[in-house]
């Protein structure tokens, strides 16, 4: 089959430390060419894949200080993907909404991963275009009062034999945060539950620009090098490591994550995630078996007590059967299949017809 894989010209494929669709996309397409399929991965220009990579950057966008309207290179690159279309049997979108008004003007069927959350202005845009098909990342993801056609749910998938497994977690032993230091990511809690029940926390991650202010005020404070550790923002050896040796990974969110691979990544490395119940969360841990789901902080510290009774062989096993690069590329290609026999039929030709602009401003 003939794929076209667009990737957000953001962060290179896969990243060298953050990125969480990068990451995905480059495990699917390396893992479709390896399966026989004609691959041409859409990305930056550093991007390294198995797939023919086109670019309309040389590199990642976030690297270049010299672009100032990342739209542009975004448009160019959709530009670029439907000018072709014709040269593909499926195409594949990591772009949110972006491609929607390019999908419904060519006859190559275009399928979506919903790796986002759902905003009041992009709303209007997927109900715009909500015949199209779309796949969710998990089912909490899906907004059914959008009525958007979710032909699938696909959960990522990472390579888990990149994360070294560990039979037992350090000594001095010690919990673990990865992620976006970012309100909805909760590393305040994360602090919380740390300071409460006398653990060793050790944390990395980026710091976005929109979050400096909240950083310098909620983390930066606690952070004493002892008790409360900051190291940075971590590339995939030192997070395999860091969560690795620790006794738990903290996942104390505060909003609907739509997935979350920290989550996978550290259940890989045989340690056990302690997690906020919201989102998909519960879709991604094994309760009482690959680690704990909590309503509290209260909750997250109590189970603290409990993490030792878990099995950390059985947290990589977990992971091995549900959320490996292979079972995810199994689940997208079903969904290739599906859309490139429906395409000639009378049911894939409704799915195309956008719902009216001017039946969204009327409503």
């Amino acid at each position: 089959m003939r794929i076209a894989q667009i990737a957000p010209l953001w962060e290179r494929v896969p990243p060298p430390a953050y990125g969480g669709i990068e990451l995905v996309v480059g495990l699917l397409t390396d893992e479709l060419v390896r399966r026989g399929h004609e691959v041409t991965l859409f990305a930056s220009g550093d991007s390294i894949t198995l797939a023919k990579l086109e670019s309309v950057h040389p590199r990642a966008i976030r690297l270049d200080p010299t672009v100032k309207e990342y739209g542009i290179y975004e448009m160019l690159e959709l530009s670029w993907v439907y000018e072709r279309a014709s040269e593909f049997d499926i195409i594949h979108s990591h772009m949110g909404c972006a491609a929607l008004p390019y999908a419904s003007l060519v006859k190559t069927p275009t399928v979506h991963t919903l790796h986002g959350v759902f905003t009041p202005d992009n709303e209007k845009m997927f109900m715009h275009a909500r015949r199209q098909p779309y796949v969710s990342i998990s089912n909490a993801q899906r907004e059914a009062r959008l009525n958007l056609n979710c032909v699938a749910t696909v959960y990522n998938g990472i390579d888990v034999s990149t994360y070294e497994f560990r039979e037992r977690p350090d000594n001095p032993p010690y919990l673990a945060f990865l992620g976006r230091l970012s309100p909805e990511k909760g590393p305040h809690l994360a602090i919380e539950i740390a300071k409460r029940s006398g653990w060793h926390l050790k944390m990395a991650g980026k710091v976005d620009l929109v979050d400096r202010e909240y950083f310098e005020r909620e983390i930066k404070p606690h952070i004493d090098g002892k008790q409360i550790e900051y190291l940075g923002e971590a590339n995939h050896a030192q997070k395999s490591v860091l969560m690795g040796g620790a006794v738990a990974t903290l996942f104390p969110i505060t909003w609907r994550e739509p997935f979350g691979l920290v989550m996978i990544e550290s259940m890989a490395t045989g340690t056990p995630v302690i997690a906020m119940k919201m989102g998909s969360t519960p879709e991604i841990i094994a309760h009482g078996k690959s680690g704990f789901l909590c309503e509290t902080v209260e909750e997250c510290v109590a189970a603290l007590a409990k993490i030792g009774e878990l099995d950390r062989y059985a947290c990589r096993e977990h992971v091995i059967a549900n959320f490996s690069a292979q079972k995810m590329t199994d689940g997208y290609e079903e969904v290739y299949q599906q859309l490139v026999a429906e395409r000639f039929s009378h049911k894939g030709h409704v799915r195309n017809q956008p719902v009216l602009v001017s039946d969204l401003i009327a409503s």
